[in-house]
């Protein structure tokens, strides 16, 4: 059966849909669609009913590229007002030869939840720190033989209604939601590296209206705060300065701007008109300026807040986001850090660019649920698949691994 599933990223600047189908253990896009967001502020639903439009567009744009309708997705949500808890969870292995099943897996997962839930907290994930089986700790304990089997987990918890206003938009227009995901679980999932999962590190998404810090202690998300500036501020400052609309102050941004003034030329010039109907000629390095200085400040703002999340030795940061796309990014880094930071690289066809960290890392972390329960997914029935399979080729590109909303993180193997 093939694997194909749908990442979704509601945006405050776009909706971000991207199909993408698991080819020996690579991702490879099928198709990616991305229209501009409404009824979004700061990564949360404000006005559902100007939500609902676009989501629609999002989901038919989709389908007009693959010719297959698309009822199913992988959610993902803003880290707002996110928990961490510790606990523990046991299960008795009852089969006769006390092999522990995945099944077993589950319940004592399930275990880990019982009465640590909030009425107003929704579980999003379980993601396991150690197993035992008997007394002894055990790195998978799958089919090994024992009496009893205890996890100790980390629960993730988000506000109930912040995850159900995400869920009625996409219940309103037909739309299933398989899974719901931290965003920075989704981050750490695209950008994970192969020595990671063994240190203590931080994740900075710098978005439209928001910048995500996310901690991780072996590739295990403990906390995550949100900044509200993002590249939108930036646009501001622009729009603010030379008198024009944030839809010049952004083309600008994207056509000359630099996030380091250093390399920055003055010769290169573009005309734009103000709100007085004038001409105005906006050189690269007084723009570069402007950029530098409002990443400075979110940059310094995300260090700032690693320290609060943790006073453990942070060992890599890794930066994403659309905002860290902007020219040059990797030199003002160079100035801001002093610890070894890795800017973020999306290099998958179809996708290339840290604005999709977050969707690509929802598909990334539910295929690798999927693993962890031994199990076959695809998005699109038998028949759909024949349809598709008349009008796509075939191609491969990444992998990754992680698993369930109740079943968390992945088994190294």
């Amino acid at each position: 059966m093939r694997k194909i599933i749908a990442g979704l990223d509601i945006g405050s600047d776009t909706i971000k849909l991207i199909v993408g189908e698991f080819i020996k253990n690579r991702l490879n896009i099928l198709c990616t669609s991305e229209v501009p967001s409404r009824g979004i502020k700061k990564g949360l639903i404000y006005h559902s009913d100007e939500v609902i439009p676009v989501l629609k567009e999002a989901f038919h744009k989709a389908e007009d590229m693959l010719g297959v309708a698309i009822k199913e997705v992988v959610l993902s949500i803003p880290a707002y007002y996110i928990e961490a808890q510790i606990s523990e969870g046991v299960s008795t292995i009852t089969n006769e030869d006390h092999v522990i099943t995945y099944q077993d897996l589950i319940r004592a997962m399930h275990a880990t939840s019982y009465h640590k839930i909030g009425e107003d907290e929704e579980l999003i994930s379980i993601l396991p720190i150690s197993y035992k089986v008997n007394d002894d700790i055990v790195k998978n304990p799958i089919n090994m033989i024992g009496n009893k089997l205890a996890i100790k987990a980390v629960l993730i918890t988000s506000p109930k209604n912040i995850v159900h206003d995400f869920l009625k938009v996409l219940e309103a227009i037909g739309i299933k939601v398989v899974d719901v995901v931290i965003s920075s679980l989704g981050d750490y999932a695209t950008n994970r590296f192969k020595e990671s999962g063994s240190k203590i590190g931080a994740i900075i998404n710098i978005g439209e209206e928001t910048t995500t810090v996310s901690i991780y202690n072996k590739g295990i998300l403990t906390r995550a705060e949100i900044i509200e500036l993002g590249g939108a501020n930036i646009d501001n400052d622009i729009a603010y300065i030379y008198k024009i609309t944030k839809k010049d102050a952004r083309e600008l941004k994207v056509r000359i701007g630099l996030a380091c003034n250093d390399m920055a030329r003055a010769e290169e010039k573009l005309m734009v008109t103000d709100r007085l109907g004038e001409e105005v000629a906006v050189n690269q390095k007084d723009l570069s300026e402007i950029i530098e200085s409002r990443l400075t400040e979110i940059l310094e703002l995300a260090k700032k807040q690693i320290n609060l999340l943790t006073k453990r030795e942070i060992e890599y940061i890794i930066i994403t986001g659309g905002t860290s796309e902007i020219g040059d990014f990797n030199k003002l880094l160079d100035k801001v850090f002093t610890k070894p930071y890795i800017l973020g690289k999306i290099d998958i066809v179809g996708a290339r660019s840290n604005k999709f960290s977050t969707a690509i890392g929802a598909i990334k972390y539910f295929n690798g649920r999927l693993k962890l329960k031994n199990k076959e997914y695809s998005v699109f029935s038998l028949d759909e698949l024949e349809v598709l399979s008349g009008t796509h080729k075939k191609v491969s590109i990444n992998e990754n691994s992680i698993l369930g909303k109740l079943f968390g993180y992945f088994f190294d193997s």
